[in-house]
């Protein structure tokens, strides 16, 4: 891939560097993709993006994601139902679909479409599912490379930054981790910095499903595999089913059983966490380990709501994730920021918007152990969104970054500025066609 050419963003009524910063003035992104120090005269013939009427702030990070799931929404028997039922039903539907990389292909292509066009320039996907090993005549190891790949390439096409999370749902705790090894070996082979390429668009993680799900083999095995080549784990835990089976199980809470098996430290992601114990919430703190609020899931499901105010005030990072298609139905981050803001009051003190955005960016990207994204200050990664905040929908706002998450439920971006290359421009794709991506989705899943 090319370099971009050095790229100015102009016009803007306010730039958020990060949720404790905001300034006035130009965003200039350099050649190398990157922030440049402010104030910074962009050269002649560099491009412009004009941002009068717009708010900037730097690209989401949806830090919990299942792209696989973006082709299974509103399906009958998964909306308002136990999880205990929902994940037959949506197995079931796997199951009949049949999964490969031209299914994972085609639902990654459409799910990072949304993403893009939402505003989300990093999606951290939690690939749990994969085709079963007892088929005849496939290669098990090579089928799920191959699912690894679909999605990379995906991303890469539409020129959205990718954490693929090679995951597990009951899978064999050796096949898991031959096939971890596999997709490292295939995805990393030019190089990385603990999991992450050189130019920061493709980062490798690994991650059961849960203690409902994987035995302590898996946790360990996978564990392993990230321990020798430096990747991060991400797992879930404390959801209803979670917590259910754990004790039926193990007579254990999951948080007990994650920190025997070594899954508690600073390495480590848990999304959900929505029946925790205060207990609970300063062993995450001690161990170091990282949070991801998905409301866009658990609420509409009546799965729980985790108690971030509770969380942020321990000390831990919490990020915010929209889950699955299979539960939430849309991929919109800043949809579930508002969602974040006003289940908040239910479980603790409402949280304000600019902590809200903050999840959304230095939040999500501390979970992913990253540095370089999340925010706009120099050195950055040049990851920005430009929304149109002229219109009736902001009329008589105050405060016009509350009012990004607050007013105009459903706001897309005017633009998307992905390592300083603009992949969305004046609200539609730059770098594919979106009813072509939704054809071939629709055609693959029969719907």
């Amino acid at each position: 891939m090319t370099s971009p050419r050095m790229l100015a963003v102009t016009g803007a009524d306010r730039l958020v560097i990060d949720p404790d910063t905001e300034r006035d003035g130009a965003l200039v992104i350099g050649h190398d993709g990157r922030v440049m120090e402010s104030p910074t005269p962009a050269a002649p013939e560099a491009d412009t993006l004009d941002a009068n009427g717009c708010i900037v702030t730097p690209g989401l990070v949806n830090a919990h994601h299942h792209l696989l799931q973006t082709g299974f929404r509103t399906l009958p028997g998964t909306r308002g139902v136990p999880m205990r039922d929902w994940l037959p039903a949506m197995a079931t539907a796997y199951a009949t679909a049949g999964i490969d990389s031209t299914l994972t292909g085609a639902t990654a292509s459409v799910g990072l479409a949304e993403a893009l066009l939402s505003g989300v320039t990093t999606v951290a996907d939690h690939q749990l599912n994969w085709p079963d090993p007892s088929a005849a005549g496939g290669d098990p190891i090579a089928d799920t490379v191959s699912i690894a790949r679909s999605v990379r390439d995906a991303a890469a096409a539409l020129g959205a930054r990718l954490a693929f999370v090679r995951g597990s749902a009951r899978d064999d705790a050796m096949a898991a981790a031959a096939s971890a090894e596999a997709i490292v070996a295939d995805l990393l082979a030019s190089g990385h910095t603990g999991g992450v390429t050189a130019d920061g668009m493709l980062q490798v993680a690994v991650g059961p499903a849960g203690v409902h799900s994987d035995p302590e083999a898996t946790f360990r095995a996978l564990g392993e595999v990230a321990r020798r080549h430096g990747l991060r784990r991400r797992t879930q835990a404390n959801e209803q089913v979670d917590t259910a089976i754990a004790l039926e199980r193990y007579g254990r809470r999951p948080l007990e059983l994650l920190e025997d098996w070594g899954w508690l430290a600073p390495d480590v992601t848990i999304a959900h966490l929505c029946d925790v114990t205060d207990a609970e919430i300063a062993l995450l703190a001690d161990r170091g380990t990282t949070a991801t609020h998905a409301p866009g899931c658990d609420v509409p499901m009546g799965w729980g709501i985790a108690p971030v105010a509770r969380l942020l005030g321990a000390g831990l990072a919490v990020g915010l994730g929209t889950s699955g298609g299979g539960s939430n139905d849309a991929g919109h981050l800043l949809a579930d920021a508002r969602l974040a803001m006003q289940v908040s009051g239910l479980v603790g003190p409402q949280l304000p918007a600019r902590t809200v955005l903050g999840m959304a960016t230095t939040g999500g990207a501390a979970g992913l152990g990253r540095t370089d994204i999340g925010h706009l200050r120099p050195g950055a990664r040049g990851d920005a969104c430009v929304w149109d905040v002229s219109g009736a929908a902001d009329a008589g706002v105050a405060d016009p970054v509350a009012g990004l998450l607050w007013a105009a439920p459903g706001r897309r971006p005017r633009h998307v500025i992905v390592g300083g290359r603009v992949v969305v421009r004046d609200y539609r794709l730059v770098t594919a066609d979106e009813q072509d991506l939704v054809g071939t989705l629709r055609a693959r899943v029969g719907r």
